[in-house]
C-alpha cells in the first residue's frame, strides 16, 4: 500500500497579515533618506514595508512634514490632510500658543482657548483667502502605511467657515495635538509656591538620598526661544527692516536647549533652527559646531527634537563628563512638563523626573536667572562683534555689516557667552532646589552678570552710533532679552505658521552649485601665504621689534594646525 503524500502546509491561522505602521517621526526619517539619494528598495528593505508604501509616503511627504513640524505627538500615526489650509494653521497656532504660556506659568481655561481659537481663526481666514470655503481637517489616506486613499469627506465631515470652536472641536483638538493630560479647566497657573516647596522638601530631596546623587550627576535642561538677529526696536536698522519687502530677518528665531548641572557645568547646548543646511554653515562639520544642530521648519521643541537631544547630545556629552571627573554613569535629569517633553525618555543609568506644574519659575535652575543672563552676554557680544568690524574697516556701513551677520557669526556669539558662564555663578541657579550642594558657592551672582552685560551693551551701542544707538538705554537692552516673556502674540503665531516663502527657502538653504568646498590644498596653500605676509608686514611696519616678535609667534602658534594639515595634503597628493 502506498504511503499518502503529504498536502501543503497550511500557513498558521494567526489571521490576515497586519500592515506596519509607521508613526510621523519615521515618516519624516524615510522621506530625508530619499532625499539624501537613496533608492525606494533601499528604504523599503530599511524599514521592512513594501516598495509601493514608500511611494505612498513619499507622495504625501508635503502633509506629513507639515504635521511632523507643529505636532508634539510625533509618535502619532495619522497625518492630517490640508483641506482647509486656514483650520490647520489656526490649530498649529493655538498647539503652539498653549505650549508657550504653559511653559510661562500664563493662567489658562477652555474659554480663554476656545475665544483665542476663534480670534486667530478669523484673523487667518483674512490673510490666507479663504473665508468662503467649506472645509475641514480630516485623517488623510496617510494614516496607515500603503492604505489606499479613502473617499472625500462628507458635508457633515466639513467644518464650516464660520467657525464656533465647540466642545466637540476641543476635545478632537486635544487629542490630535496631544494635549489630553493638559489640564485646562480654570484652575490658575500661576506659581504654585506651595506644590514647589513639597516637591523640593520631600520628593526631590528622598530622590537624591536614594539615588545617592552627587551634584555632578544631577542635570536639568530648559528651552528659550532666540531671536538672534534682532536689535532693539528703536534703532534705525530695525525699523528700515520693517519697512522692507520680504523676509523679515528680525523675527528669524531659534530655540537653544541649555543643560547645566548642579556642579556648574553645562554641556553643548541643542539648538534648533529652521534650515538643516544654511547656507552660511556650507562645507562646516556640524559635528564640530559648539551647538548640537536640530531643524523643523518652525524651529519649535517637538517629542521627537527632545529624543534625538537626549540620545545624541545628552548622553554623549555626559558620559563624557562624568568619565573624566571619575565617577559612575549615574544621572537624574530634571525636566519641566512643556509640551516638547515627552515621556518616552529613557537610558540605562539615567533617570528622568518632571518638575511639577506651574513650578518652574519657583525652582527650576535653568529659570533662575541662567537663560536671561545668557542673553544679556549674547546681545553685549553682537553689539561687540560690530564695534570691531567698525573698528577694523574705515569703509565700514552698519547696514551691510548687519546684512551679512548670519547664524555662523550667531554660533560664535552663542559660544563665546557660553563659555562666560562661569562655574561659581551657574552652581548658584540650584541654590532654590537644592540648597546643600550650594553652600559653599562664590563668585558674582547672575544678576550681576545680567547687570553688567546690559551696561557694557549700552556703552556699545553708543559707540556705534545712529537713530536709537546713541541715546539707548538699559530698558532697551532689558526689553530685547525680556521680549519672549510674554506670551506669543497674534502676529508671532502668524509669522511662525505661515508657509515658507521662496525668499525664506533661498535665505535658509545652501547654494548646491559645484564648487570647491572645504579646506582644499589650495585654500590651505592660500592661508599659509597670507599668514606670513601678515607677520612680515608686522615686522616692517612695527617699530617695536619685540611687539611684532610677540605678535609673529602668535601667528605661528595659530596656523601650525593648518600647516600640519597642508603638509599632510601635500605629501597626499
Amino acid at each position: 500500500m502506498s504511503t499518502k503524500r503529504p498536502g501543503p502546509t497550511k500557513a498558521p491561522a494567526d489571521g490576515p497579515k497586519r500592515r506596519k505602521m509607521l508613526p510621523i517621526s519615521d515618516k519624516v526619517k524615510l522621506l530625508d533618506m530619499l532625499r539624501e539619494g537613496k533608492s525606494y528598495a533601499a528604504v523599503a528593505r530599511h524599514y521592512g514595508i513594501n516598495e509601493s508604501s514608500v511611494r505612498y509616503i513619499k507622495k504625501e511627504e508635503k502633509n506629513i512634514r507639515t504635521t511632523a513640524a507643529v505636532n508634539f505627538n510625533t509618535n502619532a500615526k495619522r497625518v492630517v490632510t490640508v483641506r482647509n489650509k486656514t483650520m490647520v494653521r489656526m490649530e498649529t497656532a493655538l498647539a503652539l500658543w498653549i505650549n508657550d504660556c504653559r511653559k510661562k506659568n500664563i493662567t489658562l481655561d477652555t474659554n480663554v482657548i476656545c475665544t483665542k481659537a476663534r480670534m486667530l481663526y478669523e484673523n487667518f481666514a483674512v490673510s490666507d483667502g479663504e473665508e468662503g470655503e467649506d472645509a475641514g481637517p480630516s485623517a488623510s489616506a496617510a494614516d496607515t502605511v500603503g492604505e489606499d486613499a479613502r473617499p472625500p469627506a462628507s458635508a457633515a465631515d466639513k467644518v464650516p467657515s464660520a467657525f464656533n470652536a465647540s466642545k466637540g472641536w476641543f476635545e478632537k483638538f486635544k487629542k490630535r495635538f496631544g494635549l489630553k493630560n493638559v489640564c485646562l479647566h480654570g484652575e490658575m497657573a500661576s506659581a504654585d509656591t506651595a506644590e514647589a516647596e513639597a516637591f523640593v522638601n520631600n520628593k526631590f530631596k528622598a530622590i537624591i538620598e536614594e539615588g545617592g546623587y552627587k551634584p555632578k550627576q544631577v542635570f536639568n535642561m530648559d528651552e528659550t526661544a532666540l531671536f538672534w538677529k534682532r536689535m532693539p526696536s528703536r534703532t534705525f536698522i530695525m525699523q528700515e527692516e520693517a519697512k522692507a519687502p520680504g523676509f523679515k530677518v528680525h523675527k528669524d528665531r531659534l530655540t537653544l536647549a541649555m543643560c547645566g548641572n548642579a556642579a556648574g557645568f553645562m554641556i553643548k547646548p541643542g539648538l534648533i533652527y529652521r534650515s538643516k543646511n544654511p547656507r552660511a554653515l556650507k562645507n562646516k562639520n556640524k559635528d564640530e559646531l559648539p551647538v548640537y544642530w536640530m531643524y523643523n521648519a518652525k524651529a519649535w521643541m517637538t517629542k521627537a527634537l527632545n529624543l534625538d537631544w537626549f540620545k545624541n547630545c545628552f548622553i554623549p556629552e555626559v558620559k563624557c563628563y562624568l568619565r573624566g571627573k571619575g565617577l559612575d554613569f549615574k544621572v537624574l535629569l530634571l525636566l519641566d512638563n512643556a509640551g516638547g517633553h515627552g515621556n518616552d525618555l529613557a537610558y540605562d543609568g539615567v533617570q528622568i523626573e518632571f518638575l511639577p506644574p506651574n513650578t518652574t519659575s519657583l525652582i527650576q535652575p535653568m529659570d533662575q536667572g541662567v537663560i536671561r543672563a545668557f542673553k544679556a552676554l549674547y546681545t553685549r557680544n553682537t553689539l561687540q562683534h560690530l564695534v570691531d568690524a567698525m573698528d577694523s574697516d574705515q569703509d565700514f556701513s552698519l547696514k551691510d555689516y548687519w546684512r551679512g551677520y548670519t547664524i555662523a557669526s550667531c554660533l560664535q556669539n552663542i559660544q563665546r557667552a557660553i563659555q562666560e558662564m562661569k562655574t561659581e555663578t551657574l552652581k548658584a541657579c540650584w541654590k532654590k532646589l537644592w540648597p546643600e550642594a550650594v553652600q559653599n558657592a562664590t563668585g558674582g551672582s547672575l544678576d550681576e552678570v545680567h547687570h553688567s552685560a546690559v551696561e557694557t551693551a549700552v556703552n556699545l551701542a553708543k559707540q556705534i552710533g545712529g537713530d536709537g544707538f546713541n541715546d539707548m538705554s538699559p530698558d532697551d537692552i532689558n526689553a530685547l532679552i525680556d521680549g519672549d516673556a510674554q506670551p506669543l502674540t497674534d502676529a508671532e503665531l502668524a509669522e511662525m505658521t505661515k508657509p515658507q516663502s521662496d525668499d525664506e527657502r533661498e535665505e535658509g538653504e545652501e547654494d548646491t552649485r559645484d564648487e570647491e568646498e572645504g579646506l582644499t590644498l589650495g585654500r590651505l596653500a592660500t592661508m599659509v601665504r597670507m599668514a606670513t605676509e601678515l607677520k612680515r608686514v608686522a615686522e616692517e611696519w612695527d617699530p617695536l621689534m619685540s611687539r611684532s616678535l610677540q605678535f609673529s609667534n602668535v601667528i605661528d602658534g595659530g596656523m601650525s594646525v593648518y600647516k600640519d594639515l597642508f603638509a599632510f595634503r601635500r605629501r597626499e597628493h
